[in-house]
């Protein structure tokens, strides 16, 4: 008989399986391909390389000071991609807020979750066609990739506290990134075979190719492994019945109340501009490590990968680990803990040398024990503090920083760069959000801020 856990809610929702637990934790499986493959490994250097040989750098160099024009705004080269990324955000806190407030109002919520994640699949899979110079199709296709993406886990993270109870989210929420490690990692891996025994040395646009095709598996490896989720997930009655019209415009309509009506919940968005301000740190780090691997550093594409596939598979004990560690003195106090050794790898990344992958592979194996579990832990505690059937609205506010969709860290990082030609100098700007991000999550009282959003706390925080 498979295993229940009940769910203290309004109403009487049918409590969840372990199938449809499993199913859920499918879908990080499915979607860390975009992830790690895409964002954190491939596709920074990969657009970085087509943008270089728009603005009219040859393939291969080492240092490229050209720069593009797109829609007539001069970039340089190297700060494209980091321009992208913020653009990215900027656009999803017009998308990923509304998309929240139809989820919470529909009884479809699988509806949502597949169409969001078969377009940004699609899109993933269309940078087969960015050869050459073809820069804007890339930055396009990767804009539309990572908004989809995000929408898609908006959805995905409103499943949480429909899944279990108070005491029950954090080993949920953290055997879902683990397994989702395990997903992206295995998928690196293949990836990293592929690239090594068809790579040859000094063919660079070979190197590309092999690039732009390992993106490619990503996005249908993500819109495979969709179909599990889809199958298992259970619909259940929305909180608030949709009765008629268009439910897109009822969802713009549902926004502007939550807007309003946030000022009630003071402490939650206290934890979320916390959230928001040490997440940004973390996404930046994600984001555009390959490119400071390649760029700054000197490595081999080969030797960034294996660093992030160990990365992967180091972060899926982690992710367990802090969530241990989170049972035991609470996610609260693990987070803060997490962020503290987040401040000693930036620092540690600041002075590793150029062109020795050893000390980047062992920086990146402390990445790895603390990236799962801080991040897995942040979403759980945050669902302590979301008022009932509001979970797709304020997870919608919550992706708008997670996933890769930061805005300040990329730009800084990308405006720094601009001024300074230092990719050094442009990551140790990122210190800034881990140290007030700590600062700000250490001030919010946890255990008021659930009672005042209506739950009921965990017995340890």
């Amino acid at each position: 008989m498979a295993e229940t856990v009940s769910v203290p809610v309004t109403g009487t929702p049918p409590p969840s399986t372990r199938r449809e637990r499993t199913g859920w934790y499918f879908y990080d499986w499915a979607m860390s391909a975009f992830s790690t493959t895409v964002i954190t490994v491939f596709l920074g250097p990969f657009l970085t390389t087509v943008t270089e040989l728009a603005a009219g750098c040859e393939l291969g160099a080492d240092t490229c000071s050209g720069s593009v024009h797109p829609f007539g705004i001069t970039v340089a080269a190297g700060s494209y991609f980091p321009y992208l990324v913020s653009l990215s955000v900027f656009l999803t806190v017009f998308v990923l807020p509304v998309m929240g407030a139809i989820a919470d109002r529909s009884a479809h919520k699988k509806r949502l979750l597949a169409g969001s994640a078969f377009v940004g699949a699609a899109a993933t899979i269309a940078i087969v066609f960015v050869t050459g110079d073809r820069y804007l199709l890339g930055g396009a296709l990767f804009l539309v990739a990572n908004i989809a993406f995000g929408a898609s886990v908006v959805v995905y993270n409103s499943f949480l506290p429909q899944l279990g109870g108070p005491d029950d989210r954090d080993g949920i929420s953290s055997r879902g990134w683990a397994l989702g490690y395990l997903g992206g990692g295995l998928l690196l891996a293949l990836n990293l075979v592929v690239v090594t025994v068809f790579s040859v040395e000094g063919d660079h646009q070979r190197t590309l190719d092999l690039a732009r095709w390992s993106i490619v598996s990503a996005g249908v490896w993500w819109a495979a492994f969709t179909l599990v989720p889809l199958l298992w997930l259970r619909e259940r009655p929305a909180a608030e019945a949709h009765t008629g019209g268009n439910l897109l415009t009822d969802g713009f309509r549902q926004l502007g109340r939550t807007v309003r009506g946030l000022k009630a919940y003071p402490l939650t968005l206290f934890f979320l501009l916390a959230f928001l301000v040490f997440n940004d740190g973390i996404q930046t780090v994600i984001a555009l490590a390959s490119q400071y691997g390649t760029e700054e550093l000197r490595l081999e594409q080969t030797t960034l990968i294996v660093t992030i596939l160990l990365v992967q598979f180091l972060a899926f004990g982690g992710a367990l680990l802090l969530g241990a560690v989170a049972k035991r003195i609470g996610a609260w106090k693990t987070v803060l803990l997490s962020l503290v050794l987040w401040t000693v790898v930036i620092l540690a990344a600041f002075r590793l040398p150029a062109e020795a992958p050893v000390p980047f592979m062992i920086l990146g194996a402390g990445i790895g024990l603390v990236l799962g579990g801080s991040q897995a832990l942040s979403r759980s505690l945050f669902s302590q503090l979301i008022p009932a059937g509001k979970e797709g609205e304020y997870y919608g506010f919550y992706e708008i920083s997670d996933k890769g969709t930061s805005w300040l860290g990329p730009l800084a990082f990308g405006l720094v760069f601009q001024l300074t030609n230092s990719y050094r100098v442009g990551l140790v700007s990122l210190l800034i959000f881990f140290v007030v991000g700590f600062v700000l999550l250490l001030a919010v009282p946890i255990r008021r801020a659930i009672v005042a959003s209506g739950n009921t706390p965990p017995r340890v925080l």
